[in-house]
């Protein structure tokens, strides 16, 4: 019998200490210099101190939340931020949304040998600084290495943590008709910015992404909970997503009137050049509020007092026109139906 030995590597070799090996993942030697060099003095604290397989975490008296997400964003580094604070940000706005405060975090590295370290020190210098900002911990991960070719640089895996107190209830079933629908701040920032980052594309203006933690606006908001029906931030898919989401969960109609849409006027201009609609692109830093219509008016102004959201508006109402369709008014008052996202226009965005 003959072994072909040629497509083989060692996953240690004696070269180029620079980037990551296979080794880097056995969970040996280079796992534990990678922890100790790069990870733990950056999200140093008491739970991953006790360096077990699982985290012993406080007890709260609260109601726990949890939610997980990956992020496979291409380029890593765009305009307005990276994949690492798109990581914290994006699962602190999941729990956020839900009406609890941010606690922990996990994070899991997937990596693809020879991405340098000089990267993953950046990316995690990045993690650190957005943890430190929205005052959560990363209390456990996971690292693995692949080999050449079987992915793309990095991805990342994070599980949230949070804590919401009881009287805070703001699911789809809440959703009644008459309510008014809010977002707030302007549409299509981040799909734009990381389109024309890995296009290369070049406006008079650059995009920048607008991915940020949603949490202190929503902590603002807390003072209206009673009247917040629902809350979710509109990622994957934009706007339009959402609504159909909520369009689908309660059976009733959502007219959007297509004048109050925020958008920012480079991405306007952008997405007419591209053929784009900004209520189908990705926001990393943005929330879509129904509230009762009677506190409309009071929930938008709170919105507009936080600098996340000076641009918020109205956008539509929740209607129990059947059968249950996302409708949007144009300028003219003419009312068309607002399609359901269909693929990926913009593919790896988070």
């Amino acid at each position: 019998m003959t072994i072909d030995l040629s497509q083989r590597t060692c996953p240690l070799p004696h070269t180029n200490n620079d980037c990551f090996l296979l080794a880097h993942g056995e969970g040996a030697g280079l796992t534990r210099k990678f922890l100790d060099q790069y990870l733990r003095p950056l999200l140093d604290n008491r739970y991953l101190m006790q360096r077990g397989d699982a985290a012993v975490l406080a007890q709260e008296d609260h109601l726990p939340v949890i939610s997980t997400d990956s992020y496979v964003v291409s380029p890593l580094f765009f305009p307005g931020g990276d994949i690492g604070c798109l990581a914290v940000h994006g699962t602190v706005n999941d729990l956020a949304v839900t009406g609890a405060t941010p606690k922990y975090l996990t994070l899991s590295l997937m990596i693809e040998e020879g991405l340098p370290l000089a990267t993953m020190e950046r990316v995690l210098q990045s993690v650190a600084d957005s943890a430190q900002r929205c005052r959560v911990q990363v209390v456990a991960g996971d690292t693995k290495v692949v080999p050449r070719g079987h992915l793309d640089q990095l991805f990342i895996n994070t599980t949230g943590i949070g804590y919401r107190p009881h009287a805070i209830d703001w699911g789809m079933p809440r959703i009644q008709p008459g309510d008014h629908v809010l977002l707030s701040g302007t549409m299509g920032d981040h799909g734009l910015a990381i389109l024309a980052a890995r296009e290369q594309l070049h406006f008079a203006k650059p995009i920048k992404s607008d991915t940020t933690p949603l949490h202190e606006l929503v902590n603002a908001l807390q003072k209206h909970h009673s009247a917040i029906h629902c809350m979710r931030d509109p990622t994957r898919g934009g706007v339009a997503a959402v609504l159909h989401e909520m369009v689908e969960g309660t059976g009733f109609s959502i007219r959007i009137y297509e004048n109050q849409l925020p958008i920012r006027p480079d991405v306007r201009g952008a997405c007419e050049i591209l053929g784009l609609n900004p209520i189908y692109i990705a926001n990393e830093g943005k929330a879509i509020v129904v509230v009762a219509p009677e506190a409309a008016d009071s929930v938008l102004s709170t919105m507009r007092e936080h600098p996340l959201g000076r641009d918020a508006a109205r956008i539509g109402i929740i209607e129990s026109k059947r059968p249950p369709l996302v409708w949007i008014e144009g300028l003219m008052g003419i009312a068309r139906v607002l399609d359901e996202p269909s693929g990926a226009p913009l593919p790896r965005i988070c």
